[in-house]
């Protein structure tokens, strides 16, 4: 059987409390227990010292006692649960409590008994005597015997206040009980609340609904970090759908004009309207290697993006292949006005040289594709700390800064005019990262409309 959350929270709140308070009863009362016998131990002990001493002061230097003040005396100490019996060194009796009021003594007992009774249910204390000396001039003239119900008891005032401590002890049991459910309640609701509230946001999820967000703020630190992983899967899940429609659109896009065009040229030379000519078939050629161009681009995808990229790292100087890569671009960008220069000395990196090769490639390709005639790149390789960087950067339009957070998403395009002189299919940088990463290094853009963009990679220095 399943309980929510604010119901077992209270339920623990109540069990602490609950534990807690009969703990603290148990253990004071074992405590108390163990003090109180050694008090009363030794409290008896003292007056029977007392009794002794005041009985002692009795005698006289003639021989004979004070009978009137020892039957006072032993009066006294009737009422204090002690029964005593007086005799001198020859055995006679000077004064006894049983024969002065032994239905007395018969009452105090019984009441001693029914007191540590109701105690201690299993209670086997009994009648006890003890039998002190009465000394004058160093000589023993008599002695005295004391009777009490031992080896301790407990008499009317000692079981009230340890009944009292109990009472006490019950309703301050009750008062923690009542404010421990109203603060369980309380806590249980601030806890809960933001929960069923992460919970509600969850499902909207699952059902394809990625427009929630949590705004409501918790001074809980892991609730906090609970509605901030949710709502950053909600904003990755939205971009992630909203990059999925544009890749089928994209996609969509790419493959219905050459399609189309394959449709209608193939149509036209079957009906006969068109000679099945040179040109024709060569047309038809152009679209189908486009098509496949596309096809390509996602199989290199997949394999970029594969856990199990395999690298075959060697020892290079990565100035030497960025120029043979430049060099093989000169032509291009000679065509279109274009003013590209290198800066770097020899930088020994260990990695996959033709995949280290395909970043550059695809950078310097956007260089190419995003810079205006009249304009400049410069591609710098350059050493800091434990890293070797390259540096590409172009005079060209530059990226917006709503689009730059997303430019090595897949088929992610800041040129949303699907201009094919600007582009293919948008998975260029997405592949240079996942390469850039699988060499456990860093690649990031920084942009200014009107200004050109800059792509910086880092790649680790391990020589093997």
């Amino acid at each position: 059987m399943k309980h929510s959350l604010r119901t077992k929270l209270s339920l623990s709140y109540v069990l602490v409390v609950l534990i807690c308070v009969f703990l603290t009863s148990v253990l004071t009362n074992l405590f108390l227990e163990k003090q109180f016998k050694e008090y009363v131990i030794e409290n008896q002990e003292r007056k029977n010292k007392e009794v002794v001493s005041l009985i002692s002061q009795q005698y006289k230097p003639d021989g004979e006692w004070n009978k009137d003040v020892i039957e006072n005396i032993g009066i006294n100490a009737l009422e204090q649960g002690m029964i005593i019996k007086v005799v001198d060194s020859f055995g006679n009796v000077i004064w006894d409590a049983r024969v002065y009021h032994n239905g007395l003594c018969q009452q105090m007992l019984e009441r001693m008994a029914r007191n540590m009774a109701s105690r201690y249910p299993n209670w086997e204390g009994g009648y006890v005597e003890n039998k002190y000396p009465v000394t004058y001039n160093l000589s023993e003239v008599g002695r005295v015997e004391i009777g009490y119900y031992g080896p301790y008891y407990f008499n009317d005032n000692d079981l009230a206040f340890i009944n009292t401590l109990n009472r006490l002890f019950v309703s301050a049991g009750m008062i923690s009980l009542f404010l421990s459910l109203f603060i369980a309640a309380f806590m249980a609701k601030r806890l809960s609340t933001p929960i069923l509230r992460v919970i509600d946001a969850a499902q909207k999820i699952s059902k394809g609904y990625y427009q929630d967000r949590i705004t409501e703020k918790s001074d809980t630190k892991e609730i906090s970090q609970l509605t901030e992983a949710i709502n950053n899967l909600a904003e990755t899940l939205q971009r992630q759908e909203m990059l999925r429609k544009r890749l089928t659109a994209d996609v969509a896009h790419e493959l219905r004009t050459p399609l189309a065009t394959l449709q209608s040229h193939m149509e036209a030379m079957i009906d006969g309207i068109w000679e099945p000519d040179i040109d024709r078939l060569k047309s038809c050629h152009e679209e189908i290697v486009r098509i496949n161009r596309l096809v390509g681009d996602l199989e290199k995808l997949a394999k970029y993006e594969s856990e199990t990229l395999i690298l075959n790292k060697t020892n290079f100087d990565i100035s030497e292949v960025i120029q043979h890569i430049i060099k093989n671009f000169e032509t291009d960008f000679l065509n279109k006005g274009l003013d590209i220069k290198f800066y770097g000395e020899k930088e020994i990196i260990f990695a996959d040289k033709d995949k280290i090769s395909q970043v550059i490639v695809n950078l310097l390709s956007n260089a190419l594709k995003y810079t205006s005639e009249g304009g400049r790149v410069e591609v710098k390789v350059e050493s800091t700390g434990d890293f070797t960087n390259i540096i590409v950067k172009d005079t060209g339009k530059g990226i917006s800064p709503e689009d730059l957070p997303y430019i090595f998403e897949r088929f992610y395009r800041a040129d949303k005019s699907r201009n094919r002189l600007t582009g293919g299919a948008g998975i260029g940088l997405t592949i240079a990262k996942a390469i850039v990463e699988a060499h456990k290094g860093r690649i990031q853009a920084i942009s200014k409309i009107n200004e050109g963009t800059e792509f910086i990679v880092s790649l680790p220095k391990q020589v093997g």
